[in-house]
């Protein structure tokens, strides 16, 4: 962690946030690429098909605590790639580690617990996630109508197009 900034401000380096579009939503590190995966097994689609890799640049990835960034970091080794890097002990380790005056981190955390979300002081947020579709609700989007905790949120409720509780259908 205490090397990750030298890393990420080299420009020969594409720094890439392993984790799904949900966690990444919410934070991440300023100029990373966004995947765009609901899940890790979408990840080496990904990896054939986005043309910045084309060239097997260097490549630096991160993700929530270390896990996914050790599977990633073999994944792109067995296609090829030589220069991988991963930030170890993930972003957890990452802001526990760097000074908030030096950190590169922008917004919160996803963290795979009750908390939801944390912020770079490491301190819980007032995040909720949202158990039919997966994404993140922020408080502001905890007043709506189609927030429905265990049941829906505005996110899926997008997708799915259903009116707002208590309004008839324009069907």
């Amino acid at each position: 962690p205490q090397d990750w900034n030298r890393l990420i401000d080299d420009p020969e380096v594409l720094v890439i946030d392993v984790r799904n579009d949900y966690e990444v939503a919410i934070g991440s590190f300023a100029g990373a690429i966004n995947p765009h995966t609901a899940s890790f097994s979408d990840f080496p689609a990904w990896v054939k098909s986005d043309e910045r890799l084309k060239s097997k640049p260097k490549v630096a990835m991160f993700c929530t605590g270390g896990i996914r960034c050790e599977k990633s970091t073999s994944y792109l080794r067995t296609q090829g790639f030589d220069e991988v890097f991963h930030l170890e002990g993930g972003i957890l380790k990452y802001l526990e580690t760097v000074p908030e005056s030096e950190s590169r981190w922008q917004g919160d955390c996803f963290v795979f617990d009750y908390r939801t979300a944390l912020n770079p002081q490491l301190e819980a947020t007032d995040t909720k996630q949202c158990f039919a579709c997966r994404a993140v609700v922020t408080p502001r989007e905890q007043l709506s109508p189609w927030y429905i905790p265990g049941k829906s949120c505005p996110h899926c409720k997008k997708e799915q197009r259903d009116d707002a509780p208590g309004q008839k259908s324009s069907e």
